[in-house]
């Protein structure tokens, strides 16, 4: 009896392991990056203009590239957000660093400090800037840390002014006569003159055309920010797939078509060639593929050191950066 249990709990363990554990992982993974897409969409709503997400930018002093979460731009702002989904009991060490206590990884963690972090980043940003022709003054980008995560709680109340932390977050207001708005015209303003709009065209184009990370929208508005590898599936598909090049193509959407026999359904697979003379492509350039759904997307995340692999059939689209 015994040892009927004992297979019985091991045979449990290895099923969670093999059909819970990735779907685990990866809504850990996408869960960083959702909020970073929540916490842009809530910012353009509440300073308006635009927010990029995602960007890559080339670090010239370390030959490396550095991620941006968020860059929010308009008129009254110019600011460099970094996004930190932390959860649990969170203190500040003398050092800057964040510890992190009974949080999703039910364990203490130690974090690098998030405003040093986004300090360096805005800039490389603006010496980025500066090799593509736009003059900007020193330390003209402000930047923040936002922590969106309700689950998020402090231990000490000490944390510097250029982080926004979870309940400062939620009372932010985008009405212009509310008390609360000033507070978010200060939080990313720091007294800087309204942007020209010359300029502020010419920063928008820049940014727009800056190098970011690819995007891959799954079902259930599930985000992923990384690097797109390549199709794996039955030779066919990827041939049908082969001119889906990063150089030649800037997004892809899918859709379900058709069913072949009891189990295997086909997708419509819609993309357009990459147009460098305009922001996108009329709807004459669109071309059409069909494919198996069990055709795969093979993805590098940028906050995992691990390819994964998403199915076509759980993929809403992907956008390539140039």
């Amino acid at each position: 009896m015994w040892l009927e249990i004992i297979c019985g709990l091991i045979i449990y363990q290895l099923y969670r392991l093999f059909f819970y554990g990735t779907t685990h992982a990866l809504d850990v993974e996408t869960s960083d990056f959702n909020a970073i897409f929540s916490v842009a969409n809530r910012l353009e709503k509440l300073c308006g203009g635009k927010a990029y997400v995602g960007l890559n930018i080339p670090d010239a002093d370390t030959g490396t590239r550095k991620n941006i979460d968020i860059v929010l731009i308009s008129k009254g702002e110019a600011a460099v957000i970094s996004v930190k989904n932390v959860s649990g009991f969170v203190s500040i060490n003398e050092d800057g660093t964040w510890t992190c206590e009974g949080g999703r990884s039910h364990r203490k963690e130690s974090l690098p400090d998030p405003v040093a972090e986004v300090k360096k980043r805005a800039s490389v940003l603006e010496s980025y800037l500066e090799q593509r022709g736009v003059a900007l003054p020193e330390g003209y980008f402000s930047y923040k840390v936002i922590i969106p995560n309700p689950n998020f709680r402090e231990i000490y109340r000490n944390f510097p002014a250029e982080v926004i932390t979870y309940d400062q977050w939620v009372q932010l207001e985008p009405e212009p006569k509310s008390m609360m708005f000033g507070w978010v015209k200060g939080a990313f303003n720091g007294g800087k003159k309204a942007m020209q709009d010359s300029f502020h065209q010419q920063l928008n184009f820049i940014l727009g055309t800056a190098p970011m990370w690819d995007r891959l929208e799954l079902k259930g508005s599930k985000y992923v920010l990384g690097e797109f590898l390549e199709f794996k599936g039955k030779e066919e598909d990827t041939q049908a797939l082969r001119h889906i090049k990063r150089s030649k193509v800037g997004h892809i959407a899918t859709q379900k078509t058709s069913m072949l026999g009891l189990a295997h359904s086909k997708l419509q697979v819609v993309y357009y060639p990459r147009d460098y003379r305009s922001e996108g492509a009329s709807s004459s350039e669109w071309r059409e593929v069909e494919v198996r759904s069990s055709t795969e997307v093979v993805f590098h995340p940028s906050n995992s050191n691990k390819v994964r692999k998403y199915k076509l059939s759980s993929i809403t689209s992907l956008s390539l950066s140039a």
